[in-house]
């Protein structure tokens, strides 16, 4: 692939990103490619015109992040129907997504130009809420949907089907529905798996279960995942990516299915996806 048109995105909070951002301008423009900016990133890089990120979605190759992880999962978040591959460059800290440190911008922005880029289909949830039969918008994820309690330290109920038949009542602090991508996120933590990027399955993960024997199950990524809340006393919230949490009225249902559209992620010709878990999880291997 070698794309004509880069939509530069970056997390403006970040120290340094404006210089990055005109540094990353220069060295595409000395490709003869051209530039789009988020109208934030405009902002900050002195640009002061900009698009929207469903706006460089519709009209860029590829999307160049600069940031973190949560970074490239509020871009995904907001493309919209428009998903071109999206190559991330790391200002945060751990970084599964990111593929370059900000150091390396040159030789990023050569892989892109000289179309040396490798490419790991990432499966997308679409998260649809139903509540008193009506149905939301569908949400998209990259990561996970959470299920979490509100202020109160109660366990809540968590009434899961798969494909129509049930799974079990989960009785704890919350569950996180993931992706193989979102499997080395929050499901991690929560003593999940690691599924690898185009494994084609899902991960339910409860978190704190009060039942011991509850651990993790993996599912195809072509199962429905319907997510009741059935405890009448205490509020359940629904966090998609991280985005704001929606509180889940008692009898309401949360179905979680694969996506239609996918997402490219874009890497460096010698990262894997191996590579990164071994450094980014610090796995050398044993001492003994």
């Amino acid at each position: 692939m070698h794309p004509k048109t880069i939509g530069l995105i970056a997390h403006t909070g970040k120290s340094g990103v404006g210089e990055l951002i005109k540094s990353l301008s220069a060295e595409f423009t000395r490709f003869k490619m051209s530039i789009l900016l988020e109208t934030e990133t405009a902002n900050v890089s002195g640009t002061h015109s900009g698009l929207t990120i469903a706006q460089l979605g519709a009209n860029a190759d590829v999307l160049v992040v600069v940031g973190g992880d949560g970074t490239i999962l509020n871009v995904t978040g907001q493309l919209g129907d428009a998903m071109p591959p999206i190559f991330g460059i790391n200002v945060g800290s751990l970084g599964f997504l990111t593929c370059a440190g900000s150091q390396a911008f040159r030789e990023a922005v050569e892989c892109i130009a000289n179309g040396q880029m490798t490419f790991s289909n990432r499966a997308l949830l679409e998260v649809t809420l139903r509540d008193s039969g009506e149905e939301q918008k569908p949400m998209i994820a990259l990561n996970d949907a959470v299920f979490s309690r509100g202020e109160l330290s109660r366990l809540i109920r968590l009434r899961t089907r798969v494909n129509g038949e049930t799974l079990t009542e989960f009785n704890a602090d919350g569950l996180i529905i993931a992706t193989p991508t979102g499997s080395t996120a929050y499901s991690l933590s929560a003593g999940g798996p690691i599924l690898e990027p185009e494994s084609g399955v899902f991960v339910i993960t409860p978190i704190c279960p009060h039942v011991l024997t509850n651990r993790s199950i993996i599912v195809s990524e072509k199962s429905l995942i319907e997510v009741e809340a059935s405890e009448p006393d205490y509020p359940v919230y629904l966090t998609v990516d991280g985005r704001e949490p929606i509180r889940i009225a008692h009898g309401a249902t949360v179905q979680i299915r694969k996506a239609k559209k996918t997402l490219r992620l874009a890497a460096m010709p010698d990262m894997s996806f191996f590579s990164v878990v071994r450094q980014k999880l610090k796995w050398s291997g044993s001492n003994v």
